[in-house]
This record gives C-alpha cells, structure tokens and sequence, in this order.
C-alpha cells in the first residue's frame, strides 16, 4: 500500500467533515484499484480518515485495521451516520484503548483520537472480520461486509437450478463469493466466465472458491460506463438493491444496461430481483424477448434474450 504523505481515506466521508489531502491514499475495498487497508504495514501512517460502514464486525475490522496502521501519535478521525452504527463509535475506539473525542455534525457521530502506544483487542477484531468460513456456507470462504456473508441468498438458491446448462462465454455479475459461479461452471459447456464485483473481499473469496481454469475474475464498478466484457453468450446476476445501507433500484437497472451491452445479439440473461422491485421495464427496453422462469420466497426470475 502506498503511503504517500503517510495520509489514508477508507471509503468516501462528507469533505465538509473533514480535510482529506488529495493525494491521501484511498483504501476502501469498494474503490477498484484502491490498496487494502490491512495491506499497509504496521505504524506507516501519520493519520487516517474512515467512513465506517455499518456492520458491526466489518467496521471493527476496519477501525483495528485503521489503528494497526497508523504509528503511535498518529490520528484517526471516524465518522458514520448515527443510526447506522456512529453511536458506537465512540465506545468501539475506547475498547480498543483510545482517548476519544466526539462530535455531532450533519447526521454524523464523529470521533477523533490519537493512537496510543498500546493497543488492546485490535487482534480478536481483526481475526472476527477477517476472511473466514462460515459454517452455513458449507466450506466457502467470505468476509463480513461482502453482501450475504455468512448464508446463503434465498434470492441466488432460487436461481442456481437456473444456471445449470449454460453453453459457451458469460459473465456472473455481482458475484459475491461465487457460489452461481460454481453452479454454472458445472456445465462442461462452459467454456469461460467472468465474475465481476465491485467488492475486492468478494474477488479475493471468490478466487479462493472457485479453483476453474475457465474462471477470470474482475474488480470493476458496473456504473463505469467503459465496457470490458463483449460479445457474451449469457450473463447471471442478483443485482444488488442497495448502495451504501440505502435501497437505490438504480443500481439493478446498470446492471440489467450493462448486461444487455456485453451479450451478443440472441445472448441470454438469467436473473433474480426481490418481487418488489420494478425491473420490467429495464429489462424491456434492452432485450427483444423476457420470460418469467417463476416466483418464491419473495423473488422472481426472468430469461430475457438480447
């Protein structure tokens, strides 16, 4: 990880909260390119700024990884909404052996400390939030913060069936830990796919399962209109719903564009959404022909044809 300036942002906090140099280094795992936090070595940063997320095991990991990094002095300056975990934060860095400093502003609990010279529990909550393999994925390694991290979609189970029997070049979007990933690569027909996801902790899981020589694996922001896939043959997806703890149907409508824009004429998308969730109309502007492959527990399937 490069430390230049000895400065660190992880995710993407309100500039009018804090200063964050330009050339501050950025770490967070939803950024393509970013360096990983636990990447940066011991005591090698002057200061870091966090945008901490909401899960409660992810966002210890990263105010350990956070203080893990930063040299005795140093600061670390947190920062979340309040009803999405800011008013932990406070006591979370006090467990963890620091004097802190809090702040209310826009929404925001903010906290201010200094890295002391001893630490205490930044090992348990490293290890708590670090890659693993939870028992109700039978074997797949995960990571908090990765969507579903510790069971199984009932929205993916519904669509596995669905996957198997694919033929020639497609992509999984949004893979996750790879689990569809697996099931289409069942088919000998496949000849390659492509898991995508926006998470580097779920392109790091998803390379630890999925040992294929037919599997690629891509970190990429589908929001980014540059394509990098063309000319498929299928494409699967659940395409996420939410951004940042918020519902957002924008995000499963760039999926459903960004999946028509890959596929060959005649290519075919298989995919699931939540039933309430308005996709038809997205997927008809892009596709010649939708089916509906069935409904349950609270989600729905289509095939549309390219």
């Amino acid at each position: 990880m490069s430390t230049t300036g000895k400065q660190a942002v992880y995710g993407a906090p309100p500039l009018s909260l804090a200063t964050i140099p330009v050339r501050a280094a950025q770490c967070s795992p939803l950024v393509p390119g970013a360096a990983g936090l636990e990447d940066a070595p011991d005591a090698s940063l002057q200061r870091i700024v966090i945008a901490a997320p909401p899960g409660v095991l992810e966002r210890r990991f990263v105010l350990a990884q956070g203080l893990r990094a930063l040299a005795p002095g140093g600061e670390l300056v947190a920062m979340a909404p309040k009803t999405r975990g800011g008013a932990r934060l406070r006591k979370e860095l006090e467990a963890f052996g620091c004097q802190v400093a809090e702040t209310s502003k826009q929404h925001q609990r903010i906290c201010v400390c200094v890295r002391p010279v001893a630490l205490s529990g930044i090992e348990a909550a490293i290890a708590a939030g670090g890659p693993q393999q939870p028992k109700a994925l039978d074997g797949l390694w995960s990571q908090p913060g990765i969507f579903s991290w510790d069971r199984p979609d009932a929205g993916t189970d519904l669509l596995l069936p669905h996957v198997v029997g694919l033929a020639g070049a497609g992509a999984d979007l949004g893979c996750g830990t790879g689990s569809l990933a697996l099931a289409a690569l069942a088919s000998a027909k496949v000849e390659r796919l492509t898991l995508v996801d926006i998470d580097r902790r779920a392109i790091e899981a998803a390379r630890r399962n999925v040992h294929d020589p037919r599997a690629a694996f891509l970190q990429a922001d589908l929001r980014d209109p540059e394509a990098k896939l063309s000319g498929l043959d299928f494409v699967i997806m659940n395409p996420p719903f939410h951004l940042s703890g918020t519902q957002d149907h924008g995000l499963g409508q760039v999926f459903i564009t960004r999946a028509a824009a890959i596929l060959r004429k005649g290519g075919i998308l298989r995919m699931v959404a939540n039933v309430g969730l308005p996709y038809e109309a997205a997927l008809g502007e892009s596709f010649s022909r939708i089916k509906p492959l069935g409904q349950g527990r609270g989600f729905k399937l289509f095939e549309a044809v390219r």
